[in-house]
């Protein structure tokens, strides 16, 4: 099913790409990717990540809701408010390192959460 290639590596089942593929293609947009960013720094509600992210309210449920289909991010209730997470810390290690070498190619801080509208996303 698996073929090596040049470099040792086999390639992945039809079924792990395919995967892959729906969580880049759910990052695919700069409100869902920055999202995940913002909460890759830490917990927040859909307020403050409407803020951070400049989004609406309506807009940033509706991005949080397909995220959380997906398994990227979780909620959890405190109070009357959900408080949303990144759920898997793999998603945050390639975000991370996608916008920062972004971050770095353009010159900007990379300490600094960035905003992806910033870099012209």
């Amino acid at each position: 099913m698996s073929t090596a290639t040049g470099g040792g590596f086999q390639d992945p089942p039809a079924e792990v790409l395919a995967e892959a593929a729906a969580a880049f293609g759910l990052l695919a947009t700069p409100a869902r990717l920055h999202i995940v960013w913002a909460l890759a720094q830490g917990e927040s509600d859909v307020t403050g990540l409407a803020e951070r992210v400049g989004g609406t309210l309506p807009s940033v449920s509706q991005h949080l809701t397909k995220l959380k289909l997906a398994g990227l991010v979780r909620s959890r209730r405190e109070g009357r408010r959900q408080v949303y997470l990144v759920d898997d810390p793999d998603v945050v290690t390639v975000v991370r390192l996608m916008v920062g070498q972004l971050a770095e190619r353009a010159g900007l801080p990379v300490r600094e959460p960035v905003r992806l509208r910033e870099l012209g996303a």
